[in-house]
């Protein structure tokens, strides 16, 4: 009777485990995908920005159309980009084109003081801060789900559910990882 007792308490435990387990996987899945989708949120809200900004400045820069094109073509490939790893890419390429961008608008004194074009840069800004912030949030989701994923003895509870590690949103271009030379 005692053996059967200790049996079952076995059989109990080992269930609460394999439960226990099994739901922190999919919790950290689960904040996993919400960290990603804060970021497309933010990534939405900037690609609604640019064409706002484009038509303002379009008066203003007649000789610049290559740089607005180039903002345009990314803007576009980041919409249609699909993944982590594509995704990433195609907001650097747009990263680097708003770069450009803004060192143009610096040969523009009208347009630099152009009430409109001040109040969307400043919201690019704030989304760029937020897309930022976002980013961070996804990776440390992403770091600890995938450390869950590879730690004994989660590993075997992830392998048995076919749990996949996720990708984190890394910068690919060497330039954009550069800090910025500042002369005075």
């Amino acid at each position: 009777m005692t053996g059967v007792i200790i049996l079952v308490a076995i059989i109990i435990f080992v269930a609460v485990f394999v439960i226990s387990m099994y739901n922190s996987l999919i919790k950290l899945r689960n904040q996993v995908k919400n960290a990603w989708s804060q970021i497309d949120v933010q990534l939405k809200r900037r690609h609604d920005l640019i064409p706002n900004l484009i038509e303002t400045v379009k008066g203003y820069m007649h000789h610049e159309r290559e740089t607005l094109d180039s903002i345009t073509k990314a803007r576009s490939q980041a919409v249609e980009a699909e993944g982590v790893g594509e995704k990433a890419k195609a907001e650097g390429e747009l990263t680097r084109a708003l770069g450009k961008f803004n060192l143009v608008v610096e040969n523009y004194p009208d347009l630099k003081a152009n009430q409109n074009f001040l109040s969307l840069q400043e919201e690019l800004t704030s989304t760029e801060n937020k897309i930022s912030f976002s980013r961070q949030a996804y990776n440390d989701q992403v770091l600890f789900y995938n450390n869950k994923i590879q730690m004994f003895p989660s590993n075997i509870m992830a392998g048995m559910f076919n749990f996949k590690e996720e990708e984190f949103f890394e910068i690919e271009d060497e330039k954009e990882k550069e800090v910025p030379k500042v002369n005075f």
